[in-house]
This record gives C-alpha cells, structure tokens and sequence, in this order.
C-alpha cells in the first residue's frame, strides 16, 4: 500500500488548489485532538473506492460563505456540491476508483479515529477549516496472485439477478456556479466531445465500454462497439 503519509499529503494540497476561497491556502498537520473531534459536527464527507480508498471529510469555519457562492437560497445548488471538484481533486491522486456521492452528515469520529490524518486549512493568517482523510486497502481482483479461482467464478452466480446501473454518457463539461444558475428553457450546454464520437457506457460510475447511440422502436438506446479490459475502463 502507498505510503499513507505521502498520499494524504498530496491529497490535501490537490485539495486547497481547488477550494474555491479568496485568498492563497496552505495546510498543517495536526493531531486529530479531541478538543478539534469536539468541535468538528457536520462535515462535507465523501468515500472513494479503489485499490487504495479513503474517507474525506471538509469542515469549514464559515460554512455560509460557500452557501452565498452556492447560491443556496435557490436551491438548485447545494454547499457541499461546490466541494465536490476539490474532493474530486484529493480523490485523483489515489488512482483508479470512484468517488462516491458527497454529503453532509456527522463526521466527529471520522476526525477522531486514530488512522485519520487531519490537516487545518489556513489563509491570510486565519484557520478557514479542515480536511480529514483515512486511507484502507482493497482486495485486488485481477493479475499475480490475486487471479480469479474456480470457486470465486462459481460464487457469481449468487448475484447474478442483482441489478446494477447502467448509465451512458454522450459528454460532460465543467460550467461556474453562476452560470448554472442562470440555466433557462432553451439554453445550449456545449460538451467536450464532437458529434459522432462514441459515447461511455458506465457501470455504477465505472466505465466498461463504447458505443453508438442509435433509435430503435422510437427509444434511444446504444449499439457497443468496444468493451474494455479492466485496465482500459480504469484508465
């Protein structure tokens, strides 16, 4: 398993490039004190999943600063959803995997457990918050000594009635929170693919092939053309 120190590290720096605040952050390591586990309450925490995963949690001094930028009174954006790119960001540098959904719920023992490293975040002299993060290891399901076995194969069939989600993805982009909020009947959302290129098709947010999007019996639907490896779809 990675170093944990060294991943937490990088995690919290790709972190506070992203936060969106107004003044330069820097981050400070800290003993997870139960004065901080006391104080900490709700927090934006979110799961990821991997070969390393790791839980996150963000608790900010002045949360309501982020619920402005939010435009929160609306209600079309949450606060924690203006977190989710420095999540995303943290999340990256443990490689493979997907980040689960953000939200806000308690995460004092998070804070306090032992294996979770806890870094304050500061700009222009004042503590805005922290970022927690506690790393585990996964089983690994392919390659050397972890191959699949006979009876592994065979234990499938128990789930094999189990429903999964399966989503297709023609693009995506990244907009600023102003410009989502000014979303009207008729507006044109430009994606980062050109027409005719394949679409993703995803498997609980994992990707596992391509296709084209073809209209049979007046619904859409999408003819595959290229089913990744494991390696491919992680990639």
């Amino acid at each position: 398993m990675p170093d944990t120190e060294v991943l937490s590290t990088t995690a919290v720096d790709a972190l506070i490039r992203v936060l969106p605040t107004e003044v330069t952050l820097s981050a400070v390591d800290t003993d997870g004190s139960p004065e901080l586990s006391a104080r900490v309450g709700s927090a934006v925490v979110a799961s990821f999943v991997g070969a390393t995963s790791a839980d996150f949690g963000i608790v900010l001094m002045d949360p309501t600063a982020f619920d402005a930028a939010a435009g929160a009174p609306s209600g079309i954006v949450a606060s924690h959803d203006v977190l989710r790119p420095s999540l995303d960001s943290a999340a990256a540098v443990l490689g493979a995997g997907v980040l689960g959904e953000s939200r806000v719920e308690d995460a004092s023992s998070l804070f306090a457990d032992a294996e979770t490293r806890v870094f304050e975040l500061t700009g222009g002299g004042d503590t805005i918050g922290w970022f927690a993060m506690r790393t585990r290891k996964n089983g690994v399901v392919r390659g050397g000594n972890n191959a699949t076995t006979p009876s592994a194969i065979n234990n499938l069939g128990r789930i094999n009635n189990v429903s999964m989600a399966l989503t297709v993805e023609i693009g995506h982009t990244t907009m600023p929170v102003r410009d989502v909020l000014s979303l009207e009947p008729g507006a044109v959302i430009e994606l980062d693919r050109a027409a005719g290129a394949p679409a993703d098709v995803m498997l609980n947010g994992r990707l596992i092939a391509h296709g084209e999007i073809v209209v049979v019996d007046q619904d859409y639907a999408i003819r595959i053309t290229q089913i990744l490896d494991v390696a491919e779809g992680n990639s």
